[in-house]
């Protein structure tokens, strides 16, 4: 006896959403592989745009149930001249999962699975189970406060748009029950007599006109009135709130070649979506340094042509003197990613160690660094191993190509168990 399901649910307007919404939740994990691969190949003003991204077919397999012969038996194949019983025959593997798979006389390949993906599930996807190490929060400036807005039940007046239809409905009801119901008893028994009497009764006539002057009564009851009105209320409550500033560090003096700076250009546009995406409040202060730093607008620091030489001590100085102005330490969360290929004037990189271990480390929550480099490490890398060891709020990492950007930045800003 076989069982057939029929759903007869009516589809929703909305339903592709929702099959979209459940085939990103199933295929996650090829999905988030798929982006970090495609976020290699883009230029820098197309990080964040949506696009095309591919799966393999073979990761997108649905298991399947069917009918089978049970215990062991033998087939008899026309037509063979090779085998005999008890001979074993090896399965041929079919190329699969490869982009543009050269096709083959005796081998099957498929094409791979292309799905649509939008610009906000893509940020989405990418920034997934990031955070900003060692967030906490802290006490509130004065004059400064973020409010949330909050239920706090119902009232008589309001605006349209805030109508509680269920509480209105429970008052009208009420109502209604309250004004009609005494003059339904007096009903029921009115027509409980009018029913007893007899045509030739003299008060018959009464009866009937009082009959029609209760019904009047009943229906002259409004089934809403503005008396029933219910509207939901709600109040702005202040609630404390992590303030957080980043300061990013880019080193662009003459050594930073322009593959180099595309590098340290990528790794800051995802630093800046990451915390446009999940950290809205968060300040972003932006560095530029050679021998001299300067704080620069957005457009600036990513666009700027400007070079020279290397004094990375600038920098540091710079935003000890920020942090010491404008952003103070037991109100902020202040956090600092720096990137640079390593390569500093020689006496300078001791002075770096000196500032971070004596001035910017007791200050800060988190301290990035990256050098872009792909040969041997320099004095400034030596310097800030030593720096490393002295505080576990300094980490650092090295990146040798643009395909090392996603793992290392993942690697910095992972969630913290």
């Amino acid at each position: 006896m076989h069982d057939r399901i029929i759903d007869r649910r009516l589809d929703g307007k909305d339903k592709s959403a929702e099959n979209r919404r459940r085939f990103i939740a199933r295929y996650k994990a090829e999905i988030k592989k798929a982006v970090s691969e495609a976020i290699t190949g883009r230029s820098i003003k197309e990080i964040e745009k949506s696009g095309d991204i591919s799966i393999p077919t073979k990761d997108i397999t649905e298991p399947s149930f069917r009918f089978g012969k049970g215990g062991r038996w033998t087939t008899v194949f026309p037509g063979n001249r090779e085998f005999i019983k008890g001979d074993k025959i090896p399965r041929k593997e079919a190329e699969a999962g490869k982009k543009g798979s050269a096709a083959s006389p005796d081998l099957e390949s498929k094409d791979d699975f292309v799905f649509q993906i939008s610009k906000d599930e893509f940020v989405e996807l990418f920034f997934e189970d990031l955070e900003l190490p060692n967030l906490t929060k802290k006490k509130l400036s004065q004059g400064i406060q973020k409010f949330r807005s909050k239920r706090a039940g119902f009232t008589l007046d309001g605006t349209p748009t805030n109508i509680n239809i269920i509480r209105s409905l429970r008052s009208s009801l009420a109502r209604r029950m309250a004004l009609a119901k005494p003059h339904e008893r007096q009903l029921a028994r009115t027509q409980e007599q009018y029913r007893a009497s007899r045509p030739s009764d003299p008060n018959r006539s009464e009866l009937e006109k009082e009959i029609a002057r209760l019904q009047k009564k009943i229906k002259a009851v409004p089934f809403i009135d503005p008396i029933d009105l219910r509207y939901n209320y709600r109040v702005k409550k202040p609630e404390p709130f992590a303030k957080a500033v980043m300061f990013c560090l880019m080193d662009v003096s003459g050594s930073m070649d322009q593959t180099r700076k595309d590098v340290a250009k990528r790794f800051f546009i995802l630093l800046y979506l990451f915390l446009k995406r999940h950290y809205k409040e968060t300040h972003i202060i932006f560095i530029r340094h050679h021998t001299n730093a300067k704080e620069v607008g957005e457009e600036e620091f990513f666009y700027s042509q400007e070079t020279g030489g290397t004094v990375v001590s600038s920098a540091l100085r710079l935003t000890h003197q920020i942090i010491k102005e404008r952003f103070r330490e037991d109100e902020w969360n202040i956090y600092i990613a720096q990137a640079s290929d390593g390569d500093n004037w020689g006496n300078d990189s001791p002075i770096c160690r000196d500032i971070l271990v004596n001035q910017l480390i007791p200050l800060v929550q988190y301290f990035a660094y990256v050098e872009i480099t792909s040969s041997f490490h320099q004095s400034l890398w030596r310097e800030y191993l030593l720096v490393k060891d002295h505080s576990d709020a300094f980490v650092m990492q090295h990146i040798e190509r643009v395909t090392d950007i996603y793992p290392v930045f993942r690697q910095l800003f992972k969630k913290q168990e």
